[in-house]
């Protein structure tokens, strides 16, 4: 017959549970390592090597990640408020339902990473590399990307109205129902992107390249085109502009 533990030992095993289950908290930077649910607040992790770390809930505010190697790294509903990542490495890391707020991201390689309904303001992303990444209903009201490279990279549904693509590349990039309301998008790539139900009322194309992009169903009420190319770009209304349209459709 299996012995039953006395209200003391009982409370001394769940001790002994809770207790391993935070002991990864006082684990040094190292890859794989488990960090989950610890506080991080204003670490200093420039150059860490943290590659397919668990990262899930951990609070980063004013974190230093400069440099750091956080290739396939789990940011998973992580606070990264003002967190600093310039340069670091992140290639299929996943900030799946993190907070970003005025977190950066500047010349940082996030090639395939996965920031599907991540949530932040000022985050800047500028001259990163996010080609293949999927951005999914997230919601980065005046992010900076400019000079971004975003090829390929999936943002439909995701909320980006006033931010900043100058420069940017994402051709091929899908950005079906994303709201783009007063974006600026001045001399991006969009080469084959499809902007299907896009809103992007007042935001600025200028000198932007829609080469056969897929505008059907695109809200572009007040919205700059000076310069923008429109080679055999599918407009608004399905129609399919001529080669060499410049500015407008014809």
């Amino acid at each position: 017959m299996p012995q039953r533990l006395t209200p003391c030992l009982l409370a001394c095993a769940l001790l002994a549970a809770s207790a391993g289950a935070h002991a990864g908290c006082n684990d040094p930077a190292a890859r794989r390592v488990n960090w989950v649910g610890c506080a991080r607040v204003g670490a200093q992790l420039e150059g860490a090597e943290l590659r397919d770390a668990v990262l899930v809930q951990v609070d980063f505010t004013d974190a230093r990640l400069g440099g750091a190697a956080l290739d396939n790294a789990d940011f998973g509903r992580a606070v990264l408020t003002r967190a600093a990542l310039g340069g670091a490495r992140l290639s299929g890391a996943r900030f799946v339902s993190t907070l970003l707020d005025g977190a950066r991201f500047d010349e940082a390689t996030l090639s395939r990473a996965r920031l599907e309904r991540a949530k932040g303001k000022a985050v800047s992303f500028a001259r990163a590399r996010l080609d293949g990444a999927n951005l999914y209903q997230a919601e980065l009201p005046g992010a900076d990307f400019s000079g971004a490279d975003l090829g390929g990279a999936r943002l439909d549904q995701a909320v980006l109205d006033g931010a900043r693509f100058d420069g940017a590349t994402l051709a091929a990039a899908t950005l079906t129902r994303s709201s783009l309301e007063g974006a600026s998008l001045r001399d991006a790539m969009l080469k084959g992107a499809r902007l299907e139900a896009a809103d992007l009322e007042g935001s600025d194309l200028s000198g932007a390249d829609l080469t056969e992009a897929y505008l059907v169903g695109a809200r572009l009420d007040g919205a700059r085109l000076d310069g923008a190319r429109l080679d055999s770009a599918i407009w608004t209304d399905r129609r399919r502009c001529r080669p060499g349209s410049v500015g407008r459709c014809d």
